[in-house]
């Protein structure tokens, strides 16, 4: 009779499932599911923080469209990877979490990282279960995979105690279920489709909103298709930038606030009005709109703002309803019309301010003349990853995706630290693209340390510190009596962070550095970190409106 364990048992479960990609920390219980993952051919990486690897493993699931495992062991590794959960959760992504737990046979006697797990996941969850005996491992893994893809996706917990990842059964008595497929792409009402394309033909002032949950669908050849039969304009919410390319003529990137203001019909494919498209409300949107919704979840439907046509279903699958529609009865918005030119002078307008401060030669440098030179030296297919406050707002301007899902950015948690795990998340997925994060001083902090795990599988990812001295800018000296708040250590050189582990370190802080700095990092072939220093008095171009509706 032979036997398997339950870690073979929960690694083979996975691979059943197609989850390719796991990242974590071992310890116990935990050590054996890692070497049984990589016997089964998954991809494990071992993470520096419970934290990153949560980060990385819910990238992954955006980036692939199945879901990334995290790894972690009890107690104080699963609550560490509770951030990820809740950021996933936040996103709509799948992920599964797997909590190493203690014995099943010790609790309540105060074990070994004893904690009450299922409970603290389950506020960020679609599921959360503890296995509950080896034969069954099976049914809650395909349990968990299934759930965390269907409806509206989202991260999963299960909780895997010591014992049951230790136990052995009769490998010949176990039956795996069948790989659980890609979710059916629903359509929606028909009678949706048509109402849709005649509210869109009586608008004055229409807009197409994209999210990243029309990113999430891969509906990018459907989205251009309905874009160019309709000549509507778009505006792509930050990560759904590169469905359709940045440089198309019907995107209205430069004119935001404008189109958002004053637009009559808004169509939200795959977006929501949360705080990131101001909830839709006044004086960021007109008080008279009206609203097109698409989304996965009919819940969403009319969030802050009651929606005129509801298109409940997958954006892939309903966008090409829209196109079969308009196969049938051609529609486009006129060509020359007043929020047309209003749209096309608002643009000119501002690229106008911004290119002056994209060609701004002073020092100490400023944010515009970095973010220029990193863009001039992307690849049109690069991974790119962008966070910190300034440096995320001002790079989402000024550095442009062209590809689907190639951006990745702090989402709808805003969650900062993201940067360097959902780097390494994008060398895993893409080892043939250029990846280059884009990070402030402060978000770099919070994971500064996976800058090894870089090192150690030989990702050549460009790390870009673009450093202020603080949290929206620190002063250029400490004065040790009074140390503001949102202060770090002036001048500190990050780049010298990575060369402890083999990576380049590389720095400057003069216009005549800035391009041949890059240029080496570029070329260098191996995981580096570029840190720039700026004035830590540099801000975004004056806006219109603060950056929180309230």
């Amino acid at each position: 009779m032979a036997e398997i364990s339950g870690a073979q048992l929960i690694a083979r479960s996975l691979k059943q499932h197609d989850v390719q990609h796991m990242f974590g920390i071992v310890g116990v219980p935990v050590i054996p599911i890692a070497f049984a993952a990589m016997q089964e051919g998954l991809n494990y990486y071992g993470m520096r923080h419970e934290q990153s690897a949560s980060y990385a493993a819910q990238a992954v699931s955006y980036m692939t469209g199945r879901p990334g495992a995290c790894l972690v062991v009890s107690g104080p590794g699963m609550t560490n990877a509770i951030s990820g959960l809740a950021n996933a959760w936040s996103n709509c992504w799948p992920m599964i979490l797997l909590g190493g737990s203690s014995d099943a046979g010790q609790a309540g006697m105060g074990a070994f990282q004893e904690a009450p797990q299922v409970e603290a996941a389950r506020p960020f969850v679609k599921y959360a279960a503890k296995v509950d005996k080896v034969e069954r491992i099976p049914y809650f893994v395909e349990q968990a995979v299934r759930i965390s893809m269907y409806g509206r996706p989202g991260p999963v917990y299960l909780d895997l105690p010591g014992d049951i990842i230790d136990g052995q059964t009769d490998d010949e008595g176990i039956e795996q279920p069948q790989r659980v497929a890609d979710p059916q792409r629903t359509a929606t009402n028909p009678a949706a489709v048509q109402a849709a394309i005649e509210t869109l033909k009586s608008a004055e002032r229409p807009l197409v909103v994209v999210g990243k949950g029309a990113a999430y669908s891969r509906s990018e050849e459907e989205l251009l298709e309905f874009v160019e039969k309709t000549q509507l304009p778009y505006l792509a919410a930050p990560m759904a930038k590169g469905l359709i390319p940045d440089d198309h003529p019907l995107s209205t990137a430069a004119a935001r606030s404008h189109v958002l203001k004053n637009a009559d019909v808004v169509m939200l494919l795959g977006a929501r009005l949360n705080w990131i498209m101001h909830f839709g409300l006044p004086p960021r949107f007109n008080e008279n709109v009206r609203i097109i919704q698409l989304d996965i979840a009919a819940e969403e439907i009319g969030t802050n703002v009651p929606a005129e046509v509801a298109l409940v279903g997958d954006a892939k699958a309903v966008l090409g309803q829209l196109n079969a529609a308009l196969d049938e009865r051609p529609w486009q918005f006129g060509a020359e019309n007043t929020w047309r030119t209003g749209i096309a002078k608002k643009i000119e307008d501002n690229v106008a301010k911004t290119e002056a401060m994209l060609n701004d030669d002073s020092e100490p440098l400023g944010y515009y003349r970095v973010l220029r030179e990193i863009r001039d030296m992307l690849p049109r297919d690069a991974m790119l990853i962008n966070e910190g406050a300034n440096t995320m707002d001002i790079g989402r301007q000024v550095l442009p995706n062209y590809l689907p899902r190639h951006r990745l950015d702090a989402g709808s948690f805003g969650t900062m630290g993201i940067g360097l795990p959902f780097a390494i998340a994008a060398a895993a997925v893409h080892p043939d693209k250029r990846v280059v994060a884009v990070e402030g001083d402060s978000a770099f902090g919070f994971t500064g340390m996976e800058v090894e795990v870089a090192c150690r599988y030989n990702m050549p990812i460009v790390f870009i510190v673009i450093n202020n001295n603080g949290i929206s800018g620190g002063p250029s000296e400490l004065n040790p009596e009074f140390i503001p708040p949102t202060s770090y250590l002036p001048n500190a050189h990050y780049e010298k962070v990575i060369e402890g582990f083999g990576g380049l370190g590389f720095y400057c802080d003069t216009v005549a550095e800035l391009k041949p700095t890059l240029d080496k990092a570029f070329d260098c072939g191996k995981p580096c970190v570029v840190n720039i220093m700026i004035d830590p008095r540099a801000r975004r171009k004056q806006q219109e409106f603060g950056w929180l509706t309230r």
